[in-house]
């Protein structure tokens, strides 16, 4: 569902004066449109691979040891059933910190009861360390409207860092990234049931605001470039935007276009613009 359309059906029912964009092509309904269907996707392939006898106890040791600071968020809905589960991606900042989006945790559409936070695997349903949440702040500034601020801090039990659980360092400073090649990670759209990772380029958000509008991209904003056939995607929502050594995370996976991973840039919370926000809630 496009911004515009979402926005217009919110002013007629509540009577409210919103500044909406003139036009976007940014999904709002986040969990109905692409997190429960994915999740649903996503447990089907890893039974799969149980039934036909692979081993699945976190898989993929090396890519693991890639990114160690990933972990994979499944969220139950506040309606209960089993079948509204959706996910997100995040990033392990300390012990008991994790980032992710806020439109994770409440949409205009749905809301979250917990998080069960997935650490040191490589599937979703099974292997790793799990913990469950429901202790997460979003920023005051959030927009289920617009995705402003698209921004949250989850507040985690107590995790023992391994080989493959680490935190990620936050991006400060004034260095914009563009020109670079970013990570991406996450669980999105991809050929089976594994966390999986793409290299894209950091582009100016002049560049991508020529697709979303200011609206959308403003200075708390960081693109990458989906050109190429690879690109972070739906169900990626979340989940980090590293530097290619993961050594410094600098962006927290927002937005795609609604026509698809490679119909547009693909749209992060800036990391360093949230810089004094984090660190106070660590």
């Amino acid at each position: 569902m496009k911004v515009l359309i979402a926005l217009a059906l919110i002013g007629l029912v509540a009577g409210a004066v919103i500044d909406a964009p003139a036009s976007s092509s940014v999904e709002i309904d986040y969990h109905n449109k692409i997190g429960i269907p994915l999740a649903a996707r996503r447990k089907a392939a890893e039974e799969a691979l149980r039934f036909n006898g692979v081993r699945i106890t976190g898989g993929r040791t090396g890519a693991l040891g890639n990114y160690p600071y990933m972990a994979g968020v499944i969220i139950a809905l506040t309606n209960g059933r089993t079948s509204n589960t959706s996910i997100c991606g995040s990033s392990l900042l300390t012990n008991t910190r994790a980032l992710t989006a806020a439109h994770c945790w409440a949409t205009f559409f749905t809301q979250a009861r917990f998080f069960t936070v997935v650490l040191g695997s490589a599937t979703l349903f099974s292997g790793g360390t799990r913990v469950v949440t429901a202790d997460v702040e979003l920023h005051s500034g959030y927009s289920k409207f617009t995705l402003a601020n698209d921004i949250a801090i989850m507040r985690l039990p107590w995790v023992t860092y391994s080989n493959n659980i680490r935190p990620i360092a936050i991006a400060t400073g004034k260095e914009d990234f563009v020109g670079t090649w970013a990570r991406v990670s996450g669980w999105g759209v991809t050929t089976d049931a594994f966390l999986s990772h793409v290299l894209a380029p950091v582009i100016s958000n002049e560049e991508c605001a020529d697709t979303y509008t200011t609206h959308i991209v403003r200075d708390t904003t960081i693109c990458v470039a989906t050109t190429g056939g690879r690109a972070p995607c739906i169900g990626d929502a979340g989940g980090p935007l590293a530097t290619a050594d993961n050594s410094l995370l600098i962006g927290v996976m927002s937005f795609v276009h609604d026509r698809g991973c490679n119909a547009g840039p693909a749209g992060f919370g800036r990391v360093s613009a949230y810089a004094a926000w984090i660190q106070a809630r660590l």
